[in-house]
């Protein structure tokens, strides 16, 4: 199967994760499946905001936008296409069932979620070894072992015949979005200090968000300190809108607050690509920073920073330490915060200090 796949009549499918953070660790995979299948056509299947934060890419011949979770109207979509091969970097049940449901000869992906007979080729997942909790009681199922996604991912392009060596993330940035972002914030051309972007909040719940209070002064820290022009990036949401707002609100200086300007996705990745310095919570951003180089500080309170580890040098990660970490919960089951609260303003102003006075 792996030689029929360079055939130039093979047209190729590939499943991306729905997650902006993870379809970013994807990129080390999909560069290496355009590297491998060069002759192939390649047709990326996920959600717009993967289209956007994705594009331009050079990994792909064509998108197909999910505009529905329906498996039915999926393989509606897919028959037309006549695909040969589908790689699946989605884990779903669903996902399976609708590439199976459109004929597609060839499925190739993780065997969990309960989808292992509707695939042709399975990986399977490490796990750790079961846990017993008593005698009376059934061993527990073994839980996936922590492994960085990149690693993860590229674990099926390793499968499929590709050379797997380059971990490196890999984004790029429209000249559009670079032009735009120039008349929405002409202050970031020529600062008079290090530009730094500061994104409070995160998609996978309030569990991962660090106190609005304590970003609030390491702005100010930074300001007083480096002369820094600092940004607040949020999603659209009002919760994340109103964190924002708190910050720059409490501010002994002038924060721009990117939730009150139409700022597109593509106009914050050039936002990024010139930021000397992003703070960020483990979310999709973080990744994005990466992906282009920047600097960054991560603070990490609920989630086991190995699932998202880059190994990228210019990144400083501060993890909360506390007994109930990690418990990889969107909403914080106890009275107290504790492990955000671990990570003190002091820990990420250190952190930026040594990222904003390191050579490059």
């Amino acid at each position: 199967m792996k030689c029929e796949m360079k055939d130039a009549s093979c047209k190729i499918l590939v499943w991306l994760p729905s997650p902006m953070g993870d379809a970013i660790l994807c990129t080390p995979a999909l560069r290496a499946i355009r590297k491998h299948f060069k002759s192939c056509e390649i047709s990326f299947f996920a959600k717009g905001v993967v289209r956007e934060v994705l594009s331009p890419s050079s990994f792909n011949d064509r998108w197909l936008e999910q505009r529905t979770e329906n498996p039915f109207e999926i393989a509606k979509l897919f028959r037309k296409h006549k695909f040969t091969h589908a790689i699946f970097f989605k884990n779903s049940f669903a996902s399976a069932l609708a590439v199976s449901l459109a004929g597609i000869p060839s499925r190739i992906g993780y065997a969990r979620e309960g989808r292992g007979l509707l695939l042709t080729d399975k990986l399977y997942p490490a796990k750790l070894p079961p846990r017993r909790f008593s005698l009376q009681k059934r061993s527990s199922g073994g839980k996936f072992k922590p492994i960085s996604m990149i690693d993860y991912y590229l674990a099926i392009a390793s499968w499929l015949g590709c050379e797997t060596d380059e971990r490196k993330l890999e984004l790029s940035i429209e000249a559009q979005d670079e032009q735009r972002l120039c008349g929405k914030l002409p202050q970031v051309l020529n600062p008079k200090g290090p530009v730094v972007v500061i994104v409070p909040g995160g998609a996978f719940g309030p569990s991962k968000w660090w106190a609005s209070e304590r970003f609030t002064q390491t702005a100010d820290w930074l300001i007083s300190n480096y002369n820094a022009t600092v940004a607040i990036s949020v999603a659209s949401n009002p919760i994340e809108k109103q964190i924002a707002k708190k910050i720059c609100e409490s501010s002994k200086h002038k924060i721009i607050n990117l939730a009150e300007m139409a700022i597109s996705l593509g106009e914050l990745k050039a936002l990024l690509s010139i930021a000397d310095l992003v703070i960020s919570n483990d979310t999709g951003p973080r990744h994005i920073a990466i992906a282009l180089g920047r600097k960054v500080v991560t603070l990490f309170g609920p989630n086991n920073p190995t699932w998202t580890d880059t190994g990228y040098e210019n990144e400083i990660q501060i993890v909360g330490e506390a007994p109930c970490a990690p418990c990889g919960r969107p909403v914080c089951k106890k009275p107290e915060h504790l492990c955000m609260q671990a990570i003190t303003v002091e820990m990420a102003c250190e952190a930026a200090k040594k990222l904003l006075e390191k050579e490059q």
